[in-house]
């Protein structure tokens, strides 16, 4: 039941995220075009006593930063550009529940063992089962697998603790190769549209017949825009994995050093 509640929760939150991301690409064409008909009109107020040059540099200063990208993307071409962004929010909306989920499984080890110990010390075993059942985390539910079997071998107990131990560790992994796969598709994805978008320079100079400079400038630097957008997708990305797969060797390496206090235990209170 859990299994299929999380799944429906990252269906309908993927689902959100491309609604938004459509949402988005319409505002962004919306705004656009309202802030270049707005500054145009700005700039006819007083283009008829200020000089060519100073017109130029009033229209860049004009426009925020926001309103930058906003026009870089258009210009990349929003049929190449749009998947990107979908790439990003995807790989962001995976991030984010990633570091959630990585924030809910820490737990306090220390205070957990020494829970588990003074419970069994009083010969309580349902108390310390209750104990790890009120803990969240990897480690209690680890912890808990083992005292299942408390009355059972030495053996089983570490079976169960470390087979319970690995399926946790793979849980934390969990759509962590979903994010490099977003990491590795979004420089592909500007790669494609920059291909495509070199093709159709050339195609514009084989209309003209000439080899104009204006022709060829314009034409590779919306060819590389997707370039340059898929690299900063990727980079900003790339940031958040390796603080994710930091996170997850801490949790592993912890994990790993609470069980064999846990074990100690256990042998301790079982003799």
């Amino acid at each position: 039941m859990k299994k299929i509640s999380r799944m429906k929760k990252l269906i309908a939150f993927l689902a959100i995220a491309g609604l938004f991301t459509f949402g988005l690409t319409s505002v962004v064409l919306a705004q656009a075009k309202t802030t270049d008909t707005t500054i145009k009109e700005q700039v006819s107020t007083q283009q008829i006593n200020a000089p060519t040059g100073m017109i130029e540099e009033e229209i860049v200063a004009a426009k925020p930063f926001r309103q930058v990208l906003q026009d870089k993307f258009i210009e990349g071409g929003v049929e190449w550009m749009t998947p990107i962004l979908i790439a990003f929010i995807i790989g962001l909306a995976l991030v984010i529940e990633r570091t959630i989920y990585l924030n809910l499984a820490t737990t306090n080890t220390k205070k957990l063992l020494q829970g588990i110990e003074e419970a069994l010390k009083k010969g309580d075993l349902e108390k310390a089962k209750q104990l790890c059942r009120d803990t969240r985390g990897p480690v209690a539910s680890v912890f808990y697998q083992g005292l299942d079997r408390y009355n059972e071998g030495i053996e089983e107990i570490d079976k169960a603790v470390i087979a319970y131990g690995g399926v946790q560790t793979a849980r934390l992994e969990a759509n962590m190769p979903w994010i490099s796969f977003v990491i590795a598709v979004a420089p592909s994805l500007g790669f494609l549209g920059t291909v495509i978008g070199m093709v159709q320079a050339f195609d514009d100079i084989e209309k003209a017949g000439d080899i104009s400079p204006t022709i060829v400038a314009g034409g590779m630097k919306v060819a590389l825009l997707t370039t340059v957008f898929g690299l900063i997708v990727a980079i900003v990305l790339q940031v958040f994995y390796s603080y994710l797969i930091t996170k997850i060797d801490s949790l592993v390496a912890s994990m790993e050093d609470a069980t064999i206090s846990y074990m100690d235990i256990i042998v301790k209170y079982k003799q």
